[in-house]
């Protein structure tokens, strides 16, 4: 920036004052196009302007007049600058100072030169530590009783505190601080004569709202009932060259916030209370499955062969190994391996990768924790999800029931048990049962039942029990608002779960559902290691028959399709080490995997897994 020059002996008729902008909030006013300082109408007219409606027809050109304000430490002064405790009674200065009108460009590069003005006198605004005594929620706990105008001024009140400036008053030789840091806010109370010149002078013109600084102090309340660091040293720890916005929350910075969720977290603090209280939630879910005496093991991210559900994965390339490899779908072989080997209570919390849509259910990676207990079936797992969602409500809300997105959930015992059947025979008034393997006749049953009698929805569906699971999901999941165990799915569906031991085609599974959205899902696991070799081949025939039928599609659609569908399709694997493991024998076993992401988002309110996870995949700006 040019070094600001004002010629205040000019002559009105002569002088052309050049602005990048009006201010007119507040009394009239310009800002200087350099140096963004503030000058009022009243001022200018002093200098021999006749009127403010003269004013405004000055022509308004960028860069060519400057002003006096780079000469002093103030951010925001007049032409004459009024003698200090004379006259009327200073305004108060905005937060931001002149920043709020000028261009993010132009405020890192007044910040920039604030960064070399500290290194100018000899001081480093990016430090290497900090001696803390107290955090800011320590000191709101330990004075809580500190009556207001009292101050705390013994050698044993002497307190340190660091963290990031939000916000900035000042009134001549007062200047009032706020400072945040992981725990809380305090006040830090800054006076001139108790602070040096040099000090004083730097909170008013080279501190902005945004840098990080230490304080020493002692602690006082104001006569207001403010908390505050009766601060005698202040130092800047970390310059910070970017401003924070004003209005982080609105509509169009939805997707900006998530982008840059750093900034996020600094301007709207509740939105880094979610990350903590995701942080409670899987700590307690890991404290609860080890007092259980489950054992938390790691698995293989990376894998082979992509198993344990029906989901398109990751594929990356091993240049050393010379083969694709694939990011887990599932933690689920890996863990049951584990079983097989001796261990008879094992779990993991960790990242799983599907190569699918996004949504305000969906994200492509997500966390889940799996578990799998050795002569155990799926009652037990029944009672373990609700052993582990209640625990988490009652440490995080001291209570069994949540209000999630206006609608109380309730979380008492019994929760709700019904078969898919069951709840798709009361929301349609078929009854899929009688079908028996006739998949074309249950096809035309469940187009009376679909929205909008879609028969798209069924082009996929190679057995009754496909079409039964897609008029379930399209007709009852929205419809389950309280917990409900969804049991007993058709073993087209399940195949790593262990056939119903009383009801044929039927298996021992079942799927926890909370306000339409599943939670869990858990089986009395397959040991059979025959059946399950057949179950798994017979998913590849019908994966590989529906990838055929698409590719077929999109050739009488067209080049365009052809291309779009080979894109889409992928190809599905037989992980031969897991049915060799279950040769070797594996006890009889239940085993459950919950969507942690899903469970943070109903336990704190929030409408989108985006919000709950801290850095989610975007589409490229």
């Amino acid at each position: 920036m040019a070094k600001c020059l004002v010629s205040t002996g000019a002559a009105a008729a002569s002088m052309r004052l050049i602005f990048s902008s009006i201010n007119t909030t507040g009394p009239a006013s310009l800002r200087c196009s350099q140096c963004c300082s503030l000058f009022n109408w009243s001022e200018l007219r002093r200098l021999s302007f006749r009127s403010p409606t003269m004013m405004r027809q000055l022509t308004l050109l960028p860069g060519s007049i400057h002003c006096l304000s780079t000469q002093t430490s103030e951010k925001q002064v007049n032409l004459r600058k009024p003698k200090e405790g004379g006259g009327r009674r200073k305004k108060e200065a905005d937060s931001e100072g002149p920043e709020g009108t000028s261009s993010r460009e132009d405020i890192r590069a007044l910040r920039l030169q604030k960064v070399d003005k500290l290194r100018a006198g000899g001081f480093e605004p990016y430090a290497y530590n900090w001696e803390r005594t107290h955090t800011a929620e320590q000191l709101q706990q330990k004075y809580v009783d500190l009556s207001s105008g009292e101050e705390a001024a013994t050698e044993e009140d002497r307190v340190s505190v660091a963290g990031r400036i939000t916000a900035r008053r000042a009134f001549g030789k007062l200047a009032f601080l706020t400072l945040r840091d992981d725990s809380n806010t305090i006040q830090l109370y800054c006076e001139k004569a108790r602070l040096n010149e040099e000090g004083f002078e730097q909170i008013k013109g080279v501190l902005d709202i945004g840098d990080i600084v230490g304080a020493q102090g002692t602690v006082k309340r104001t006569e207001k009932g403010e908390l505050s660091v009766y601060v005698d040293k202040l130092s800047i720890l970390t310059k910070s060259l970017l401003p924070l916005p004003e209005k982080w929350h609105g509509l169009t910075d939805i997707e900006k916030r998530y982008r840059q969720r750093y900034v996020d977290m600094i301007v709207n603090p509740d939105v880094a209370d979610v990350f903590r209280t995701r942080a409670k939630i899987t700590s307690e879910i890991r404290r609860h499955m080890e007092d259980l005496g489950y054992l938390e093991i790691e698995t293989p991210v990376l894998q082979g062969a992509a198993g344990g559900a029906d989901a398109r994965p990751f594929v990356t390339f091993h240049n050393a190994l010379g083969r694709d490899l694939y990011l887990r779908i599932a933690t689920e072989l890996h863990l049951k391996r584990m079983v097989v080997g001796g261990f008879e209570r094992v779990f993991e919390i960790g990242r799983i990768f599907r190569n699918e849509g996004i949504s305000t259910r969906h994200n492509p990676e997500f966390t889940s924790i799996e578990m799998y207990q050795a002569y155990a079936d799926y009652h037990d797992m029944m009672s373990l999800a609700e052993d582990l969602v209640i625990r988490c409500a009652l440490v995080l809300k001291g209570k069994t029931t949540v209000t999630y997105q206006g609608t109380e959930i309730s979380f008492e015992r019994p929760w709700r048990r019904a078969s898919m059947h069951s709840l798709v025979q009361d929301a349609t008034g078929i009854d899929f049962a009688r079908f028996g393997s006739d998949v074309e006749a249950a096809k035309s049953a469940a187009l009376s039942a679909l929205p909008g009698g879609n028969p798209n929805l069924l082009a996929h569906c190679s057995s009754v029990g496909h079409v039964l699971n897609e008029v379930f999901e399209a007709v009852v999941e929205k419809t389950l608002i309280q917990p409900t165990f969804v049991m007993d799915h058709p073993v087209e569906i399940s195949p790593l779960a262990k056939p119903h031991r009383s009801k044929p085609g039927l298996t021992e599974r079942f799927e926890l559902f909370i306000y339409g959205r599943e939670m869990a899902n858990a089986f009395s696991e397959l040991t059979d290691p025959v059946d399950q070799r057949g179950r798994l081949e017979g998913q590849l025939r019908v994966h590989a028959e529906r990838m055929a039928a698409e590719a077929e599609l999109a050739k009488a659609k067209g080049d365009h399709a052809v291309k779009e569908q080979a894109n889409e399709a992928f190809e599905v694997k037989l992980d031969e080490d897991f049915v060799t493991a279950l040769e070797y024998g594996m006890p009889p076993t239940a085993g459950m995997g919950i969507g942690i992401d899903r469970l943070v988002m109903l336990l704190t309110d929030s409408a989108s897994i985006r919000d709950v996870i801290a850095f989610p995949i975007l589409k490229s700006q």
